[in-house]
């Protein structure tokens, strides 16, 4: 095969990876029933006048599956981490005991799986978007190339095939949440 041709698919899969790790990302903030330290990902402490994440001023874990606990380094930022989680608009009542914050995860409703679960649909359809764009931008690399029209159709397969490969990959990856999500 082609040097040039062989570039342009290791790009393409490059971008295809890419889609795939955001939307790894993007299920972890998904809450699936049982608590999990990514659940507080998106939160920000203004920790001495700088928006910091939650993680940087404190350990977060999750001692059972329904509770989270933020232990601040400093004593002094239990309230604004507390604040911090509230402003955050995650649904969760975070309660300070003076030593660190407990957060209980209430279980799902039915109507809020249903909810959560169009939410990883939308997720994986944006990571089917980002792949199909790393496919008619390969596509169009390959056009450009001078290179023989067998080898252009060749290439063209062989992006296709990628295609194909990283969006059953989604599809695994939206069922396996899916699961996740609707199990009581």
């Amino acid at each position: 095969m082609n040097e040039e041709v062989e570039f342009v698919l290791d790009t393409t899969k490059e971008n295809m990876d890419a889609a795939i790790s955001h939307l790894e990302r993007e299920f972890l903030k998904i809450r699936a029933g049982k608590a999990s330290p990514a659940m507080l990902s998106s939160v920000l402490v203004d920790y001495y006048g700088s928006q910091t994440p939650l993680s940087q001023v404190a350990n977060v874990n999750t001692p059972d599956g329904r509770t989270i606990s933020v232990q601040p380094w400093e004593k002094g930022m239990l309230q604004e981490i507390e604040k911090a989680i509230m402003n955050a608009n995650l649904g969760f009542n975070p309660m300070n005991n003076g030593d660190m914050i407990i957060i209980n995860v209430p279980p799902l409703t039915e109507e809020r799986r249903i909810q959560l679960t169009k939410q990883a649909k939308a997720e994986a359809e944006h990571a089917k978007v980002g792949v199909r764009s790393a496919r008619q931008d390969a596509n169009k690399e390959i056009k450009d190339l001078d290179i023989s029209e067998d080898l252009q159709k060749n290439a063209t397969a062989d992006v296709q095939d990628l295609t194909d490969a990283y969006t059953k990959k989604i599809d695994d990856f939206l069922a396996k949440k899916e699961a996740e999500i609707m199990k009581v």
